[in-house]
């Protein structure tokens, strides 16, 4: 997914966070609503959300550092539509950290038995998770790079304007503010043949500024980030490397 080490980091972090998450709402679960309630299959309520945002707030108030990360972890039910919960947050409204833990998290609980239905074996899951991003309801990217986790084949994945996979790794970290060096080093490949994607992306795509590809890449959901700040800062040239120029 192109992600740095640090956000690499992040998601690893974030998972731990959500498994304690799943822990702490289980306990609290049954401590003010009762056994059955524990025990019951989950349920995308408002009452459901209530309780995941108490686990959040416990968790950012027994260790202030961990605030970042618990947003990140409150958001595994999340749905680029809108249709998750418990926030209602759309494709650009959360990094893509937040997009692979949803993914993750989705894929493997429909791994494990539930009380209304048996575990879903590792195909059943892979379509089924699959069906999820053909929806519009997760990013590809992120369903592609669970599914390869889990040693299951990746799918045909739909690109925007005839977009080559290596051309939409490059406008993903370019719209992410990477210098051309930058993203070659980040691909394994030279600054000259980076260039090379870059100009052909250009053409496809009928952008000539790292500001459009930023909006494009955004708008496509090739990236995550808050919306109406990514937005107002394409549109102004306010972006890191904005004014290196395509070549940087």
């Amino acid at each position: 997914m192109g992600l740095s080490e640090d956000e690499q980091v992040t998601v690893y972090y974030t998972g731990l966070l959500h498994f304690a998450g799943c822990t702490a709402e289980s306990e609290i679960d049954a401590r003010f609503f009762g056994n059955e309630m524990a025990a019951r299959p989950r349920m995308m309520t408002v009452a459901h959300g209530s309780r995941l945002e108490l686990v959040a707030t416990a968790m950012r108030t027994a260790h202030a550092g961990s605030a970042p990360l618990a947003r990140l972890a409150g958001s595994h039910g999340e749905r680029c539509d809108g249709t998750g919960y418990h926030r209602g947050s759309r494709a650009a409204d959360l990094p893509a950290a937040a997009w692979l833990l949803a993914a993750a998290d989705c894929y493997q609980a429909m791994r494990e038995p539930r009380a209304h239905r048996p575990a879903l074996s590792s195909q059943a899951a892979a379509d089924e998770l699959g069906r999820e991003a053909e929806a519009g309801r997760l990013p590809h990217e992120a369903v592609q790079a669970v599914l390869a986790a889990a040693g299951q084949p990746r799918q045909p994945v739909p690109r925007p304007a005839g977009l080559s996979e290596r051309e939409c790794e490059v406008l993903t970290l370019i719209a992410r503010g990477m210098a051309t060096k930058q993203v070659a080093r980040q691909l394994g490949i030279s600054p000259k043949t980076c260039d090379h994607h870059i100009q052909r992306l250009y053409r496809k795509t009928g952008l000539s500024t790292r500001a459009g590809a930023t909006l494009f890449a955004l708008e496509h959901g090739l990236i995550g980030g808050q919306v109406s700040d990514l937005r107002r800062r394409a549109r102004w040239g306010v972006l890191p490397n904005a004014g290196a120029g395509v070549l940087a």
